[in-house]
């Protein structure tokens, strides 16, 4: 079986890592993948966004399954392309994906379905979204509409910056054309939680309760990030919880975008606000998280062949989908300078090799390429470390045991992954 995963970060390295675990032995190809990716599938020098090369590709080499690791070729609508080419690819359309590539469509939903989430409203000018900020209270969340690579949230908390926010996105279209349209939403107060689901468009299957860490600093303290360092299965997310996030939340979305005329099939994100203890939604993703997957996809006991199979099949009704009871903690480490403007090309040293790893823990590749002999930075967020154990404190002391041999050039990390699970 011919397995091509499309992107090039640690999310994908993870899936990637997950299939070739498969007792199916597929034969994987990764377009572009990177440095970590090439030890484990032949890459691709295809870009992710390169659907008419892309679908060259896969008719070319037989692929029997594409599976799409990032947003943007998904909004780009590379599974209605695969699919005219009758090729089996897993994730939503591009209908579909607009859950993701506009929040404004997809609050729209949310209100059809019934879905908890922030008070807001929308704007097409300027003038409209500047009068509205000035009577709206404070904190304000201002998002601009389309896909702005984790960038496009500002949260202001004060008059000022609400107004700025408005106006490098909406003027200064420092978003490009997806903060054209803002969206200004009502601040809520709580602690986030992430919750997947594998959905066939119809059946929902939850996969465990994620937490990531947003901002750069210890305590979470100083910019957001795509993402520092994440762990599952967060505390937070109770039996109780996630039974009301399914029938609250995934079930009733997929539900609706089934009667919109654009069944939604592949992972459908929940980023959840829980708000002393009720689940808002502050956003759906079409796709897996980033670093959510390389916790969560660790734990899944049943072959995720099998499971994305019964996706594109329409039969996730007939899987039963099982779970590790492990933890699992990723540690992100970062360029220097990482959110803002970092340098690339500094050599990686102390990476270690498949046999220097224990079973509990792996080194996922988000941002590295190869040059001549020597592993090489290419990206703001460059490895993902993961450690596995029986309990989160188990987890994280092994991923940071392996964090501390590896080393480059202004490399930087927090070190308190998991701190909300195990504070006392």
């Amino acid at each position: 079986m011919n397995i091509l995963v499309v992107g090039s970060g640690g999310r994908e390295h993870a899936m990637v890592w997950k299939l070739a675990q498969s007792p199916r032995k597929p034969v994987l190809y990764c377009a572009p993948g990177n440095a970590g990716i090439a030890s484990m599938a032949t890459c691709i020098p295809i870009k992710s966004d390169d659907v008419a090369g892309l679908k060259k590709f896969a008719i070319k080499e037989k692929i029997d399954l594409t599976v799409i690791g990032p947003e943007v070729p998904l909004a780009l609508g590379i599974v209605d392309e695969f699919r005219k080419a009758r090729l089996r690819v897993f994730g939503p359309t591009r209908s579909a994906a607009r859950l993701e590539a506009s929040k404004i469509f997809s609050k729209e939903v949310m209100a059809q379905a019934k879905i908890r989430t922030a008070h807001s409203r929308s704007f097409e000018k300027i003038a409209d979204a500047l009068a509205y900020v000035e009577r709206h209270e404070l904190p304000v969340v201002i998002k601009a509409d389309g896909l702005a690579q984790g960038k496009g949230v500002i949260i202001a908390t004060t008059q000022d910056q609400a107004t700025q926010a408005i106006l490098d996105s909406m003027e200064k279209a420092v978003f490009g054309q997806a903060g054209k349209q803002v969206l200004i939403e009502q601040f809520l107060d709580g602690e986030e939680l992430t919750i997947m689901a594998f959905t066939d468009g119809k059946t929902v299957v939850p996969m465990p309760p994620a937490q990531d860490h947003k901002r750069v600093g210890d305590g979470d303290t100083g910019l957001n990030t795509g993402g520092m360092g994440a762990y599952c299965p967060a505390p937070l997310g109770t039996t109780e919880l996630q039974d009301q996030v399914r029938r609250e939340v995934l079930q009733p979305m997929v539900d609706a975008m089934a009667r919109l005329g654009s069944p939604f099939q592949g992972v459908l994100y929940a980023g959840l606000m829980i708000v002393h203890g009720t689940p808002y939604v502050l956003e759906f993703n079409a796709r897996m998280g980033d670093p959510e997957t390389q916790v969560v996809l660790p734990l899944l006991k049943t072959d995720l062949v099998d499971v994305l199979e019964a996706v594109v099949e329409h039969r996730l009704d007939q899987l039963s989908v099982e779970w590790h009871s492990d933890s699992a903690v990723c540690v992100v480490m970062a360029s220097g300078g990482y959110p803002g403007a970092y340098q690339q090309g500094l050599p990686l040293s102390g990476l270690p090799t498949a046999t220097g790893l224990s079973d509990s823990s792996m080194v996922f590749h988000a941002g590295t390429a190869q040059r001549g002999h020597e592993i090489v930075t290419s990206g703001g967020r460059v490895l993902g470390v993961l450690g596995q154990g029986r309990t989160l404190l188990e987890a994280q002391g092994e991923a940071y045991r392996v964090v501390k041999t590896i080393s480059f050039e202004g490399c930087h990390f927090r070190t308190d992954i998991a701190h909300r699970a195990l504070k006392t």
